[in-house]
């Protein structure tokens, strides 16, 4: 079979914010749980499955620092565990069910949580690094690191942000014995001069979305003077899988995600239609869905070849697709989002579609002209209006608080003995806890608003406790306020203030 012109890199993104000792249901540890399930494990397998095939280069995984210390959080892991086992309950109890319709979801059910609680006790019950480092030392993937705690960084101060992204990167490598080359920044925010920042510290790539590079995502573009490539998603190819109008998950055919039986907690219904209500969306038909999945994977396929073709015409030489998504996407968004991963990623190689991740289309020199990258994000208006606009005023304001409270009690506290100080580790991980992006996401997007904000102001609140401490001259107070704040999370113990640039 003759090769397609050029390459597709698919980027997953895998991202929660901190969510363990913070609540449990409706906000909180769930989304964890649920996203672990119905994403992580099938992904994981999936990748590993194609791996043993003897494929490379499948795809470029970014896991947030924040989101590899909840996989290996041993509290995470006995909830995990318990959460499996509590789903696996409640299958057994709906496939008892004298009404047929719930007893065939209970008996489907059952085996998904029967396969997941196994997969968890044989591979992941001591921590998701061990799984994540066998792809990555097969190949199989490209681990994308990133900042501590997912800042929003055009917004933070630069020491914190260098900081941040360093201690991102050792933590990385503490967790998969090699330090990632390539990075998703958070949001796919950036700013001018960022670059220069990458640069420094060992970074060689980064996403942005495609209108950052008005649209000319088809090679990676060096960005400013430095060497660090921007990569740009593609985005009529992104969202032909992911558009709330009319991308692949909204099938008819294809399990719905808000309607739940509200006797056993179990999803049981496919879409149906868009404008259907939830109780009168037909029983969920697995053979209908897969049936949706082969459709829409060869439909893809044609997509990605015609993107090729149009765009090395266009540049005159082998074209670069990328196409990028949140991991929990496949799973938990999308039931059957695993099964297309495994079916597309088998299906575009057979079509003649060299796969990489972005280190091998670097490698393989898709890399076009310099550009001088402007303020971009990938949240609405592709700007930065989500984590700075007028509805979060408010959390921005409390962030560059809390940032100069915290730096100008480090940098006062900062020894010349060199020694740790423990004080100032817990100073700069309750800052960062603070500046996380999601708390202004969730604001923005009316999405457990309430949660997001109680989160800022618990860890503002903490930074504030303990510099007040250390300006009474209360030493022994700051440190026992510092040690109880640090047990409550259990959070990034390799975090070392010492690294915090003068």
């Amino acid at each position: 079979m003759a090769r397609e012109a050029g390459m597709f890199s698919l980027v997953l993104h895998s991202h929660l914010p901190w969510l363990a000792h913070h609540g449990r249901w409706p906000v909180g540890e769930e989304w964890l749980y649920q996203s672990w399930a119905a994403s992580y494990l099938p992904v994981t397998r999936v990748l590993e499955k194609l791996a043993a095939e003897g494929r490379t280069g499948l795809v470029s995984l970014g896991v947030t620092p924040v989101l590899a210390a909840q996989l290996d959080d041993p509290h995470s892991l006995d909830g995990m565990h318990h959460w499996l086992a509590n789903w696996q309950l409640r299958a057994r109890e709906a496939a008892g069910s004298a009404d047929g319709d719930r007893r065939a979801l209970g008996v489907r059910e059952h085996a998904l949580s029967a396969a997941a609680l196994d997969d968890f006790e044989t591979r992941w019950r001591h921590g998701g690094s061990g799984v994540l480092r066998g792809l990555i030392d097969t190949g199989a993937v490209e681990l994308l690191g990133g900042p501590l705690m997912h800042p929003f960084q055009p917004l933070l101060n630069p020491r914190l942000r260098d900081f941040s992204l360093r201690e991102g990167l050792l933590d990385a490598h503490r967790r998969w014995g090699s330090t990632p080359s390539g990075i998703w920044a958070p949001e796919c925010g950036f700013t001018p001069g960022m670059e220069n920042g990458y640069a420094a510290a060992g970074v060689e790539h980064f996403v942005v979305d495609g209108p950052a590079l008005h649209g000319d995502t088809a090679l990676g573009r060096p960005v400013g003077e430095t060497d660090v490539i921007a990569f740009g998603r593609d985005l009529p190819v992104s969202y032909r899988v992911w558009s709330p109008k009319s991308g692949y998950p909204g099938h008819a055919a294809y399990r719905d995600f808000h309607t739940y039986d509200h006797v056993s907690g179990l999803k049981p219904a496919r879409v149906t239609g868009r404008h259907v209500a939830g109780g009168d969306k037909s029983p969920y038909d697995p053979e209908a869905a897969s049936a949706a999945v082969a459709t829409h994977v060869a439909d893809f396929v044609d997509v990605v070849r015609a993107r090729l073709r149009s765009e090395s015409e266009r540049l005159g030489r082998p074209a670069l697709v990328v196409a990028a998504f949140d991991t929990e996407l496949f799973g938990h968004w999308w039931h059957e989002g695993p099964e297309f991963l495994a079916a597309v990623l088998r299906a575009l190689p057979d079509a003649g579609i060299d796969i990489g991740t972005l280190a091998d289309a670097r490698d393989r020199g898709f890399v076009g002209e310099p550009i001088a990258l402007t303020d971009s994000s990938w949240g609405s208006g592709k700007d930065w209006r989500v984590w700075a606009g007028e509805q979060v005023a408010d959390l921005v304001s409390l962030n560059d608080e809390v940032v100069q409270t915290a730096l100008d009690a480090v940098d006062k506290e900062r020894g010349q003995s060199g020694l740790r100080n423990r004080v100032n580790d817990q100073v700069l991980r309750e800052a960062l806890l603070t500046v996380s992006s999601d708390w202004a996401f969730m604001v923005s997007k009316d999405s457990a608003a309430q949660y997001a904000r109680d989160r800022a102001h618990l860890h503002a609140h903490a930074v504030r406790e303990i510099t007040e401490a250390l300006m009474r001259g209360r030493s022994r107070r700051a440190s026992e306020l510092a040690s109880g704040w640090n047990r409550a999370d259990n959070l990034f113990p390799g975090l070392d203030a010492r690294r915090l640039s003068k």
